[in-house]
């Protein structure tokens, strides 16, 4: 899958700088990116900031460098990479049972969008000034944080800390243990802005990006079953010499069932359902390079 990312990215990065007599556009984003996902607020735009407690919480922003090559005065591929931190925070969701759950975190997270936009008026070419709406959609790529469970089966330790031989299939320890791992992910970017030229050059814009996933652990509500690693303590080895005598017998039951446990009980929410990292911005960009004829040569 990321090396399909990474194809797609080039193909379009190569198609923009071989396109001949065509206006080339760079520019800078700053807005700012809510999750949606099983934890926190679900309306998917605009969530109001939480700014009582930045030391926890951190401040939702977005921000991002953009290249645009524009093929005619209506159409432009767009690449995108953007820095998004994002917080949610189940205290300020409007549902009860969110609030009565009280979960909260943050992720940062890393962006790269191949994008196509769609200009409703001829908004690319050569008149001074001109305001239109436009319409985009493309793919991309995000790595963020996602969690990472590591489950531990140990012996049971005398005063001095020596591994005691199980008395019961029970008689032994299993605990998770989690921590983050930087994972990367496909993303469909897609929505609406709304673009004003000026000064022949200059343009400033607005818009509304919505951006699902296929990663359900940007909120870490869900620990991806290869991010799952049960371990076994060896001080006590099984008959063979080599595995530890809690993988055998009537130990491994037992731990593979607390495994379970652990990881069902590390499940929030629906997890069919995919994380949405949204954004509101406003950008600001200026054309270069040959004035675009749009003819053919």
């Amino acid at each position: 899958m990321h090396k399909k990312i990474n194809l797609f990215l080039f193909i379009a990065l190569i198609l923009s700088f071989s396109a001949k007599g065509q206006r080339h556009e760079i520019g800078v984003q700053l807005g700012m990116s809510n999750l949606v996902g099983d934890i926190g607020r679900t309306n998917y735009i605009l969530q109001q900031p939480i700014l009582s407690n930045i030391s926890d919480y951190g401040i939702p922003f977005y921000a991002s460098v953009m290249y645009r090559m524009n093929f005619n005065p209506y159409q432009t591929v767009r690449l995108n990479f953007g820095y998004s931190n994002v917080q949610f925070v189940d205290e300020y969701a409007k549902e009860p049972y969110r609030r009565n759950r009280q979960l909260w975190g943050t992720n940062s997270i890393l962006e790269l969008d191949a994008i196509f936009e769609y200009n409703f008026f001829p908004v690319n070419d050569e008149q001074k000034d001109l305001l239109s709406p436009y319409i985009f959609g493309g793919v991309g790529g995000i790595m963020a944080n996602a969690p990472q469970l590591a489950i531990l089966n140990d012996f049971n330790r005398d005063a001095d800390g020596n591994a005691l031989v199980p008395k019961s299939p029970t008689d032994f320890q299993t605990k998770g243990v989690y921590t983050t791992v930087k994972k990367i992910t496909m993303a469909i970017p897609f929505g609406v802005g709304l673009k004003y030229k000026f000064n022949y050059n200059w343009a400033i814009f607005g818009e509304f990006m919505f951006r699902p996933t296929f990663s359900d652990t940007i909120d870490y509500s869900v620990v991806d079953n290869e991010d799952v690693k049960i371990t076994y303590n060896k001080d006590h080895l099984a008959p063979d010499g080599k595995s530890s005598l809690l993988q055998t017998g009537p130990y491994a039951p037992i731990a593979a069932k607390r495994a379970g446990e652990i990881i069902r009980d590390r499940q929030i929410g629906n997890t069919n359902s995919k994380d949405w990292v949204n954004t509101f911005s406003v950008g600001l960009s200026y054309s270069f390079g040959r004035p675009p004829c749009y003819c053919s040569q």
